[in-house]
Parts: C-alpha cells; structure tokens; sequence
C-alpha cells in the first residue's frame, strides 16, 4: 500500500506525514485525473478499496470530497460515478482558469526568488525527460507540480485551494490529448515562457504567458 500511495500523490505533498484519508483521497484523485476511472465510469467502492489497499471509511470520505470538487458524482440509488467530460464542461473551466492562473502568475511575479526559478527549472526539466520517456503519468504529477509551485509563490491559500481543484479538472481533460506529441512539445516551452517572464521580473509578459499556455490548451483540446 505505501508504494502504492507514495507514487501516486502530489510529489509536493509525499514528504509531509498524511493521513489515511488524505492518503485514500490523494491516490483516489490520482486515477480519477490520469483517467484510469474513466469518465462516465459506475464505481464499486469495495473494487476503489481493492485497488487502492484502503478501508471503506477513507474511501468513503474522498468520494464525498471528490464529489464536492466535481471529479465525481454520487447518483441516488445507483451509486458513484466519475464525471462526465464534455467540451462546454471543458470552456466553463478554462474561462476560471483565465481568471484565476493569471492572478496566481501576478502575484507570483511580484514575490518570485532565484531558488523559485531554479526549482522551477528544474522541474521544467524533469517535464521534458518525461515527455520524452512518453511517460503520461509521470509527466502529469510534475506539471501538477509545477503549477502548485507556482501558486505557493503567489502565497494566497485561499487562491492556492482554488487552483488545486481546478488544475485536478482540467488535468482530466489535458490526459486525452497527451498522445499529441506536438503539444507535450509546446507544454514545456510555455513553461519556459513564463519562468522566464517571471525571472526577469516582467509582470504583463508573465500573466500574457500564462493566458498563452492556457489559450493553447484550448486550441490542442478542440481540435482533438
């Protein structure tokens, strides 16, 4: 189990001491967002507790959770099923997303050190080792990495929280179109964009890169 649950959490959060309820929604949510529950998808909760090597009250508690963040829905007498993705799904979210990860960049730009570009970097980088590894889920976790990193430079928590849930969303959306080389390609360069933005102390060119990366998504999303 603790193999299990230490590869697929947020990489952030795998060094702190967690719970067993964080750990069952940490590892829940990981298959919900690289799509190994598929969209539409009825669950069993005692096959979740069987694949995941927990009890039925954590299981029990993240699926309520997930259901608060929309990653999954609990339908009357019939049970759990991972959400639905849908294209107008896929426009609303990218429409918070505009709103919000450009704020997160604004704040960022103003508090951003030289180690918070090194790590960044460095993250960047390991993104591109794993883009060409063709390793998916890899790749996923280190991006959802690198834009939690991002919002702790910010430094909101409230903001931070917010993108948490949205960055999940839109990660299951993201995971149908990283068979598309090319995008996996652009990915890290708008990545690349911002850090730079960002290291050279440029708050309009920051926010403007991460309205590219998110107008990018876009584009690779409607025409898959």
């Amino acid at each position: 189990m603790r193999e299990l649950i230490t590869e697929n959490v947020n990489p952030i959060s795998s060094g702190k001491s967690l719970s067993l309820n964080e750990q069952a929604y940490l590892a829940f949510r990981h298959k919900l967002i690289t799509l190994r529950y598929k969209p539409g998808e009825y669950l069993n909760t005692a096959q979740v507790m069987d694949d995941l090597e927990i009890g039925r009250t954590p299981i029990n508690q993240a699926i309520h959770r997930l259901a608060t963040e929309g990653l999954l829905q609990i339908i009357p007498r019939k049970g759990v099923m991972v959400a639905p993705l849908s294209i107008d799904d896929a426009l609303e979210l990218i429409e918070v997303r505009l709103v919000n990860e450009t704020l997160c960049v604004e704040l960022a730009s103003k508090k951003v050190s030289d180690v918070h570009i090194h790590q960044l970097h460095g993250m960047n980088q390991q993104i591109g080792s794993a883009c060409e590894a063709r390793d998916r889920e890899k790749m996923m976790l280190l991006d959802r990495e690198f834009h939690q990193v991002l919002a702790n430079i910010a430094g909101n928590s409230r903001l931070s929280d917010i993108l948490s849930v949205i960055h999940a969303q839109a990660q299951r959306f993201w995971a149908t179109t990283l068979s598309n080389v090319e995008h996996m390609d652009e990915v890290i360069t708008e990545h690349n964009e911002i850090i730079e933005a960002l290291k050279s102390g440029d708050t309009r060119r920051a926010t403007e890169a991460a309205r590219a990366h998110i107008y990018s998504f876009k584009r690779t999303l409607l025409s898959a």
